[in-house]
């Protein structure tokens, strides 16, 4: 597999193009990495993933804002469409896949990198984009006869929504490959939600399409108990947000100033992602999305001036009386959601 990985300065020029919105620029710096001789892979990989991975750090310490963040994310879609025009020319040499995210998943970049990959070693895609609905994936399953499904999952709040592509994909006997940030970085929550695969990157989901079986059985269904319970507090998810939110002292204070507001809008963000958590750990058995999402939450707080335990061990007990009714959710708030 060809590797050419960027020189410091290379890398440095992209990210400073990204920064100032130049598309022209960002496009330009593209095109001169793969005339040079840069593998795509390389260039999706170690420039355009590895900058917005910096970018996310740089939001997550209160240095960006989201509106930053996402005008940097538009760059880093223009830089993968170079690549894409480019893999376009590649033969098909291998099977068709889908690609895609599925419902509340917006987060399109992870995945349009992976189809990209796939498309520069052989493999015809079709991307379905951002938040498809599972009735939209199987369509397409029945229309184009793919090999394999691949789903991209960033978010934990679409944890749900990818068992259930998983369900509509294993149904027709389709392989399915996951990957992205809300699975972590092991395979145990795509192998409790039924997935044939799971992939830890770009290289990771070549590999992993290279190993699939040609056709896959339905997956089990989940544990009774767990998901009757995530189902319920997915029905209530807006209330128990606005329930936190007017308990917890770092989101009901109300003092003005711009440092106030921004604090405000980070930590309520915050809020459902927690409930998030509580849902993807019990779909998937796996605790960790709890004490991860703690601790994510206490860094947000920290680079914003917040003091961390207290903080956190208030949205604890906040979280745990709202919780109340929902036995295995306050069971894995109470053991997991803590900073250490």
């Amino acid at each position: 597999m060809q590797r050419l990985d960027p020189a410091p300065e290379v890398l440095e020029e992209y990210e400073a193009a990204v920064a100032a919105s130049d598309r022209p620029r960002v496009v330009a710096l593209v095109d001169k990495m793969l005339d040079d001789g840069m593998a795509p892979l390389s260039v999706l990989t170690d420039v355009v993933a590895t900058s917005q991975r910096v970018i996310g750090q740089r939001w997550q310490r209160g240095e960006w804002s989201v509106a930053q963040e996402h005008a940097a994310t538009a760059m880093a879609m223009a830089a993968t469409e170079v690549v894409a025009r480019r893999a376009a020319e590649v033969p098909v040499t291998c099977g068709h896949v889908i690609v895609t995210c599925a419902e509340r998943e917006w987060h399109w970049l992870p995945a349009a990198i992976i189809g990209c990959v796939l498309r520069t070693a052989g493999w015809q895609t079709t991307p379905l984009g951002p938040a498809t609905s599972p009735l939209r994936l199987s369509q397409y399953i029945q229309d184009v006869g793919p090999e394999a499904v691949a789903i991209s999952c960033s978010v934990l709040g679409s944890i749900p929504t990818t068992r259930r592509f998983i369900e509509a994909s294993t149904s027709a006997g389709v392989p399915v490959v996951v990957g992205g940030p809300a699975l972590g970085g092991d395979a145990v929550r795509a192998a409790a939600l039924g997935a044939t695969a799971w992939a830890a990157d770009a290289v990771g989901a070549l590999e992993a399409m290279d190993a699939l079986p040609v056709v896959v059985s339905p997956v089990s269904p989940l544990p009774e108990a767990p998901a009757q319970e995530q189902g319920a507090l997915e029905l209530a998810h807006a209330d128990l947000v606005d329930r936190v939110i007017r308990q917890w002292s770092v989101t009901a204070d109300e003092a003005s100033g711009p440092e106030q507001t921004a604090l405000r809008a980070v930590a309520r963000d915050a809020v459902p992602q927690t409930l998030h958590a509580v849902s993807a750990a019990l779909l998937t058995g796996d605790p960790r999305p709890v004490s991860e999402t703690a601790l994510w939450t206490g860094e947000l707080l920290a680079h914003r001036g917040v003091e961390v335990g207290p903080a956190i061990e208030e949205m604890g007990r906040v979280l745990g009386a709202t919780l109340l009714d929902y036995p295995l959710s306050t069971g894995l708030i109470s053991e997991h959601f803590r900073l250490g």
